[in-house]
């Protein structure tokens, strides 16, 4: 629970940065002079939903009877599934598809890259605990 918790509130915190970045390029570099607020409040609820849900779906990947494989695709299904509604919903891709296909064609990709840096560093991770184990035992 304390881990749900914590993980929430990293995600909805992620989730704000990225909403407060996103305004401030929008009004530095774009041609913009102020916000609509029916617009920002809905794209901050957005925003802090899609960082909840993503960094609490990866409670998925410490099922220890599941295979990386079978938590790599549950954790997909999940976050994709939550993100596609959420993006049809608050405009972030138009609800047809053509937008369906680009967003997939974006999304795709952007997961893959996020994976393979993950797996890396905790691959890493394991590798330096393993080594200090390894002194240790010498």
């Amino acid at each position: 629970m304390k881990t749900l918790l914590y993980r929430s509130f990293a995600g909805i915190c992620f989730g704000a940065l990225v909403m407060v970045l996103t305004c401030f390029v929008v009004i530095g570099f774009g041609e913009a002079t102020a916000l609509d607020s029916e617009i920002f409040v809905k794209n901050a609820i957005g925003c802090l939903l899609c960082g909840w849900f993503f960094s609490t779906a990866t409670i998925l990947f410490e099922m220890e009877k599941w295979s990386l494989l079978s938590q790599t695709i549950m954790h997909f299904l999940t976050v994709s599934i939550l993100y596609f509604l959420l993006s049809f919903f608050v405009g972030w891709i138009p609800f047809s598809l053509k937008g369906l296909a680009i967003g997939i064609g974006i999304f795709i990709p952007f997961y893959v890259i996020i994976w393979v840096i993950f797996y890396l560093y905790f691959r890493y991770q394991v590798k330096i605990l393993n080594d200090g184990l390894d002194k240790r035992g010498n």
